[in-house]
């Protein structure tokens, strides 16, 4: 075969490997559109994320079988208690016209407890403890105006013991560890008193005493607790409620008694929350792992082996620990989030997430574990998943803060010529939550349209030790601000985004920091508030109990410090906010009351600024119903096309802002 005849074969050889080659195998530039950023068309879809997208929630092992709940959007976000059956699918053992949802500390706990063949829960509407036997209809065995979370089954005194929040009085709700008698009567007897609020109580082994968590106002439980016990007597009334010594402020959660007894707990007295125990002999308070990392959850499988989900730098893991060494053994890969572990005879079960696998249950035999539910939601092709970026950035006088930049990703799309993307910085609620890098199809939805989105772990985020977290107080208003404009100044200065298209999102404690970063700096040229705080002095009068002394910690005790809530209130320098503003607002919401966003609102239209407002029929602090999730989506994907001038691709419904006549 001579040259010329070579040179031919190898080039039709090309030319048919280029016609016939897949379309996601074509490199982007030979078959991706240019378009605006913003504009491009995706296919995950407001509806496509809120119409089918479930959660899982509290899980617990019982009569060796596995229990949680379900958030299912076809029961329009109502909590469905589910059993998993041996070929790990989920059984409802709940009618899907009910919720399974506690309001104690208007956030709610763990809802629910197996005993035997019966079942308690709360239910949302009238949060009640109702019990459902096998085939028999469920039977209310509690009273109107009182709430019950993390009730546990004292199997021998015929009774559980709850953590109940009266609401019958005038003032504050009362919030005891009680016990309620499965007898006839149902009586109900408080066995502590005296702390502002209560929670997590844990049975011993052979049912004599029970541990529990206390704390008290001006403190969260993230900031100063107790790990209290309560001794029985015979005729299992209280004997003695003892406290577990501890010196200084320490954050204690998580009691747990292991078969011998043992009482395991987490604490931060080093900064980590990590795992300690109480020694049988001494009483003493002792150190099991020492180790510079965040336990989420663990879980005793006898009395020398615990099974845990720890944080570190961002990422989380599994591991199995050694009760009696404290060397701990790192299981498998690492998770985005990883907690509820479980304990059955012969396994462990997890809840855990990736960057492209949203909440799902998985399963650990010896050192090996695999996925074996997941609740049903959009599916992201790779084509359109845009994998987190871990940063750390400057901040501050020489500190350090942390987040998860998520670049645009589309593959049928590139940006114009000359042209970066818009940013949206989101910010969590809390204000001392975290966000981690679990697939968040509402951020897709976004970086599939062009968008750039930044998940920022400001100043006083959860993960990253005590002392980090500390770093809010008394600086709300101020470091989380900072945090989120100097993340935007580093992604821009690096080259990644269009400086002068950057919005700002957040909820709740999230909302706050949106509006305070539109009246305080000059960054971000759109925000979006859900919910969010404007009033501090307002809120610090009106709120529920478990928050109703958060600010103290925050900014300072109210009404002492008036001028700092003042000063920090948006209220008071919506003067300076030029931004166009969304405001976004469940009508029931008892945590951030409506009045917020109306204040701001109200405020925002005298001072000639673009803003709109939606508010929400049936929702209270964070929205479930599918239908206005959706509304919410597309109002923010609206409202951004108009600040920043493209024109959003699909059928969206324009939000109607409320513009000035005398611009």
């Amino acid at each position: 075969m001579n040259v010329k005849i070579i040179i031919i074969s190898i080039f039709l050889i090309i030319v048919a490997y280029l016609v016939f080659k897949p379309y996601s195998e074509v490199p982007e530039s030979m078959n991706s559109s240019t378009s605006a950023y913003g504009a491009w068309q995706s296919p995950i879809t407001a509806a496509s994320i809120f119409e089918a997208s479930d959660n899982i929630s509290y899980l617990t092992v019982a009569n060796n079988q596995l229990y949680f709940v379900e958030s299912q959007a076809s029961a329009n976000g109502k909590n469905v208690l589910v059993k998993l059956d041996e070929g790990n699918t989920a059984v409802p053992l709940t009618s899907s016209e009910v919720s399974v949802r506690s309001r104690v500390h208007e956030y709610g706990g763990h809802p629910y407890v197996v005993d035997g063949d019966d079942i308690y829960y709360s239910q949302f509407t009238d949060q009640k403890i109702y019990r459902i036997s096998q085939n028999s209809s469920p039977e209310a065995i509690t009273r109107e105006g009182l709430r019950y979370m993390e009730c546990i089954a004292d199997q021998k005194n015929k009774r559980l013991i709850c953590v109940r929040e009266d609401h019958r009085g005038i003032g504050e709700p009362i919030n005891t560890l009680v016990a309620i008698s499965l007898s006839g009567t149902k009586q109900e007897t408080i066995l502590f008193a005296g702390s502002d609020f209560v929670s997590a109580p844990n049975l011993s082994p052979d049912g004599n005493s029970v541990a529990f968590i206390t704390w008290s106002h001006p403190n969260m439980p993230w900031d100063d607790t107790q790990l209290r016990v309560i001794n029985f007597n015979q005729d299992a009334s209280v004997e003695a409620v003892i406290e577990v010594p501890q010196s200084g402020n320490v954050a204690i959660r998580s009691p747990h008694y292991a078969k011998d007894a043992t009482l395991y707990f987490i604490a931060d007295f080093d900064n980590w929350w990590t795992l300690y125990r109480v020694d049988k002999l001494s009483k003493q308070v002792k150190k099991v792992l020492d180790q510079e990392i965040e336990i989420n959850s663990y879980g005793i499988e006898d009395n020398n082996s615990a099974v845990i989900a720890y944080t570190k730098e961002g990422v989380d893991h599994i591991a199995r620990l050694n009760l009696a060494s404290g060397e701990m053994s790192t299981i498998g890969d690492t998770f985005s989030s990883a907690d509820s572990i479980s304990i059955a005879s012969d396994r462990v079960y997890f809840r855990a997430s990736t960057p492209s696998s949203g909440n799902a249950i998985y399963q650990l035999k010896g050192d090996s574990y695999e996925k074996i539910y997941q609740a049903s939601g959009p599916v992201i092709a790779a084509d359109f998943l845009s994998v987190p970026q871990p940063i750390e950035f400057p901040t501050g006088s020489n500190e350090i803060a942390y987040g998860f930049y998520y670049p645009p990703q589309n593959s049928h799309y590139l940006g114009a010529k000359g042209t970066l993307p818009p940013l949206i910085v989101k910010v969590h609620g809390g204000p001392v939550g975290a966000t981690d890098s679990s697939l968040n199809p509402g951020i897709q939805f976004w970086t599939s349209r062009g968008f750039a989105v930044f998940d920022v772990n400001h100043r006083g985020s959860t993960g990253y030790g005590r002392a980090f977290r500390k770093k809010l107080y008394p600086n709300w208003g101020i470091v989380d601000v900072e945090d989120a404009s100097n993340g935007v100044k580093w992604l821009a200065a690096e080259g990644l985004i269009d400086a002068d298209k950057v919005a700002i999102r957040g909820g709740s404690a999230g909302g706050y920091t949106t509006l305070a970063a539109l009246a305080f700096q000059r960054v971000f040229k759109a925000g979006t508030s859900y919910y969010g705080i404007s009033d501090l002095g307002v809120l610090a009068g009106d709120t529920h109990k478990f928050e109703s002394r958060y600010l103290d910690q925050l900014i300072g005790p109210y009404p002492e410090m008036k001028s700092v809530y003042d000063q920090r209130s948006p209220i008071n320098s919506v003067q300076n906010i030029t931004a166009p503003l969304l405001l976004l607002q469940g009508l029931d919401d008892k945590v951030v009351p409506p009045n917020q966003s109306e204040l701001i609102f109200k405020a925002l239209k005298e001072n000639c600024i673009d803003t709109a407002y939606i508010t929400f029929e049936g929702e209270g602090h964070g929205f479930r119903q599918p239908a206005n999730n959706i509304k919410a989506l597309n109002s923010e994907l609206s409202f951004y096309a108009q600040v920043f001038g493209f024109v959003p691709a699909g059928n969206i419904e324009a939000v109607q802002l409320i513009k000035c006549e005398n611009k």
